[in-house]
């Protein structure tokens, strides 16, 4: 069976942004190479100007999020809407509902409408007590508006099934892609040796721990430096710029796209944090795990979900600094890094995510079209 498949919810293809974008990406390639006819939608300002991408069709729609701030995404996903009503899809996949489930009524009527129902967005603590009022709103109208569900965390489908009646959804999580060899000369770019430094790569939001991360640094007692890779241009960013500016141990990178570079820096590290405290699978931890990082996570049950015993957690600063005054390299760690690797290979593997997508998307358009 072959389908034609829209995909809406990312800033667009070839990633350069995020999660969802990097899951765009690999699953529309995927599912063009088993056959299917795929189109993403791509903000009208995405870098990547063609019209298709690896066989994928490019849609361009406007997108004024940047000129008047959260309140265009609405409009960027009304805009991708309207264009899905003109076309013949069979499918339409929407990667979260945050600023798309407002216009439930307005969806195309023909193409069955799936929903990847994302992280428990209203949690994020950066929001306000209303934005995370409607954030609450844009999940109910999800499961109210779609016919069928991924969740890519089994503790977010455990929270979905308890809340919703009748509300079934299929696990898939993100994928990771595997680089066997890191180019060790890379990290000379940036003045460290392997294992003598210790890192984070993460958007600066506070529900991400950064904060947490580096007062657990700044208050240890190594030489080590600390390298911090993500974007600091937000309020959060430059105030932990700011804090933090007087440790020359902290080296602010800035955002790195490059995955060889990111590889490389993950592989390399003493240890690897990871603060996300909300969402599913995290893609960038599936991401250290596959450049075989140790890891120190966040304590959480989406985290320990994947890590399982496989790494290091904190849930405060003196964690931090407990696990950089005292965690070596010997044979346990070594054990949990090559356990990590494994579950890469055996289920968390891009091939292995999109033939999961595609059998739940022909299987749904079957039962919905019997």
């Amino acid at each position: 069976m072959k389908l034609k498949i829209g995909i809406i919810g990312t800033r667009g293809i070839p990633n350069n942004y995020g999660g969802f974008e990097q899951l765009a990406e690999q699953l529309s390639v995927g599912l063009v190479k088993k056959g299917h006819a795929v189109a993403v939608y791509n903000s009208h300002d995405h870098p990547f100007r063609e019209r298709s991408f690896n066989g994928v069709e490019i849609v361009r729609c406007y997108d004024p999020e940047k000129k008047i701030g959260a309140a265009g995404q609405f409009i960027y996903d009304w805009n991708c809407i309207q264009d899905a009503k003109k076309r013949d899809l069979d499918v339409l996949l929407f990667l979260g509902y945050t600023s798309s489930s407002i216009w439930g009524r307005l969806y195309p009527k023909k193409p069955i409408v799936i929903s990847n129902m994302d992280g428990l967005e209203w949690k994020r603590s950066k929001y306000s007590r209303l934005v995370r009022w409607y954030l609450k709103y844009a999940e109910k109208l999800a499961v109210k508006y779609s016919d069928f569900f991924i969740t890519d965390s089994l503790a977010i489908q455990a929270y979905l099934e308890k809340k919703y009646i009748h509300f079934t959804s299929s696990y898939i999580p993100y994928g990771a892609t595997i680089y066997e060899d890191a180019a060790t000369e890379i990290l000379d770019r940036y003045a460290i040796a392997a294992h003598n430094y210790y890192m984070l790569m993460a958007r600066m939001e506070p529900e991400n721990n950064i904060e947490m991360i580096l007062d657990g640094f700044h208050n240890s007692n190594t030489n080590k430096k600390f390298l911090v890779i993500g974007n600091t241009n937000n309020a959060f960013g430059k105030y932990i710029r700011s804090k933090f500016k007087t440790d020359e141990r902290i080296v602010f990178l800035e955002g790195i796209f490059d995955a060889a570079i990111t590889h490389t820096l993950k592989a390399s590290s003493m240890l690897y944090f990871h603060g996300h405290s909300v969402g599913g699978t995290n893609p960038s931890l599936l991401e250290a795990m596959a450049s075989k990082a140790l890891l120190a996570v966040h304590e959480n049950d989406f985290n320990k979900a994947v890590v399982n015993e496989d790494g290091y957690y904190f849930t405060s600063a003196n964690d931090v600094q407990q696990l950089i005054e005292h965690t070596t390299r010997n044979f346990a760690e070594k054990k949990m890094i090559d356990n990590n690797f494994n579950k890469i290979k055996t289920k968390y593997n891009w091939q292995n995510i999109i033939d999961q997508y595609e059998n739940f998307i022909i299987e749904c358009f079957s039962q919905k079209t019997k």
